[in-house]
């Protein structure tokens, strides 16, 4: 069966997906801000009872996919076996980095889900036959470098002495990878009605891990109801709209902006345990750099 390719769109389309990635990755880095607020004493006073990781997952992806059923309509639904595929990939995506999570690093976790832009342009280019980009490889390249010194930064830091742990967080990087391909092949379906399928399926796989465990307090709740919007679902509904416009390589490596980003908002609530080591300044750096050299505006060459 010969492989369909996407019809090129407008450039103004494609910045526009690009900004809307950006915004995406922002709302995404507030994961920490957000956690460490449900677990350090504030005058918000809502880290009692203390909530564990798959109980904060489980009520941020609930809310995440209740906020978006209001607005789905009737020709909004509709179903084709990718969904399965992705749905199944997000729910796992979840469980291993949740698993990280909650027995390792929690840095460590959110970097090596972010080995995805790997993962993408090898099922890209091997599973799905697209053309192999050397500026995004080169992109890559440097961004995998730029994680590797964070990681290995952060390895010095504590340790991470569990292979097991680190296996699955690169694994919850893979699966994330092929949720981005997922909703890249189904950018003609609705937004909503994806972003919702992935959160209240993971939804039904938590729920079996957390129906033994007291409910959270009323505040908490409520916090929670704004974590998952804010924090979990917009950005995901951003990601959706924005591959429409934009290839899931690029959308990869646009929202490595979260992981450079999450320990700056950490910082900024509690400076004291959240200072940077300098191998995250040096790994940023790598990142950041690649990401403006590949995404600066350039003027076109006009030939006359």
């Amino acid at each position: 069966m010969p492989i369909e390719h996407p019809a090129p769109v407008p450039d103004s389309s494609v910045w526009v997906g690009r900004s809307i990635l950006i915004l995406a990755a922002v709302l995404w880095s507030l994961s920490g801000l957000f956690t460490r607020l449900l677990q350090t004493p504030t005058i918000l006073g809502i880290h009692e009872p203390a909530l564990t990781p798959l109980q904060i997952a489980f009520y941020r992806a609930l809310f995440a996919g209740l906020f978006f059923i209001p607005f789905l309509r009737r020709r909004d639904i509709s179903y084709q076996p990718l969904m399965l595929w992705m749905v199944l990939s997000f729910a796992v995506m979840n469980w291993l980095f949740l698993t990280a999570l909650a027995r390792g690093s929690a840095a460590n976790a959110i970097l090596l889900q972010y080995t995805a832009p790997v993962w993408i342009y090898l099922l890209s280019v091997f599973g799905l036959g697209e053309r192999a980009d050397s500026q995004s490889l080169r992109v890559i390249q440097i961004c995998t470098l730029g994680l590797a010194v964070i990681v290995g930064g952060a390895w010095m830091q504590g340790g991470v002495d569990d292979g097991l742990i680190v296996a699955m967080a690169t694994g919850s990087g893979f699966t994330y990878g092929i949720v981005l391909l997922c909703l890249r092949q189904m950018r003609g379906e609705s937004s909503a009605w994806l972003v919702t399928l992935n959160h209240l399926g993971a939804v039904v796989c938590l729920f079996p891990f957390i129906m033994h465990l007291p409910l959270p307090t009323v505040n908490q709740l409520l916090f929670m109801s704004v974590f998952g919007v804010v924090q979990m679902g917009l950005p995901y509904w951003m990601m959706a709209r924005g591959l429409k416009s934009v290839s899931p390589q690029e959308a990869g490596v646009i929202t490595l902006l979260e992981p450079m980003l999450n320990p700056l908002w950490a910082y900024l609530l509690v400076p004291e345990k959240e200072t940077p080591p300098i191998t995250t300044w040096i790994g940023g750096a790598l990142i950041l750099g690649a990401l403006a050299w590949r995404y600066w505006p350039r003027k076109r060459n006009v030939v006359k």
